[in-house]
């Protein structure tokens, strides 16, 4: 197995051009990002064998992780999802005419509305977190679960700050 990456060649590179600066946090974030993207590639395709968008995958889940009945108001979605509010109305919107979640009206206060995932929803939903799962694991197959372990918890303390 290579012992170097193409991180590592860039970084050489640039230590050799510049070697007055410090390309330590090249070397982290770097990788973060690289993996990013192998990462957007997997859930884009994970989703897509569920036929989701990769929006629907989040407000579906959203609500799939609410436990049952399975049903948010939008303003909880909106602060589950972090979008806008009319970004979500659009969501919902289209969500509906896709038949995998129904607006009814909120049984404890009349004005409100609840957005409910149907059978539908929650079959596509359980399918693309299952796929999601698979996809992920293989993305992490190369560290032992020991070293998986020791890296959530670096991640973890590197994002604290951004939330």
């Amino acid at each position: 197995m290579p012992t170097s990456d193409e991180v590592d060649r860039i970084v050489d590179a640039w230590v050799r051009e510049r070697p007055d600066l410090d390309f330590a946090p090249l070397q982290v974030l770097s990788r973060v990002g690289r993996l990013a993207r192998h990462l957007d590639r997997a859930r884009r395709t994970a989703f897509a064998a569920s036929n989701l968008e990769s929006w629907e995958f989040d407000v579906l889940s959203a609500l799939r992780r609410a436990g049952a009945p399975y049903e948010l108001s939008p303003k909880a979605l909106l602060q589950q999802t972090l979008v806008s509010s009319g970004t979500m109305t659009n969501r919902i919107d289209r969500l509906v005419e896709r038949k995998l979640v129904e607006r009814r009206t909120d049984p404890n206060d009349g004005r409100g509305i609840l957005v409910t995932m149907t059978t539908l929803g929650q079959e596509r939903v359980d399918a693309a977190i299952s796929g999601l799962l698979d996809a992920e694991a293989e993305l992490l197959d190369a560290i032992s679960p020991a070293d998986q372990e020791r890296l959530a918890v670096l991640l973890r303390k590197l994002s604290l700050d951004f939330d």
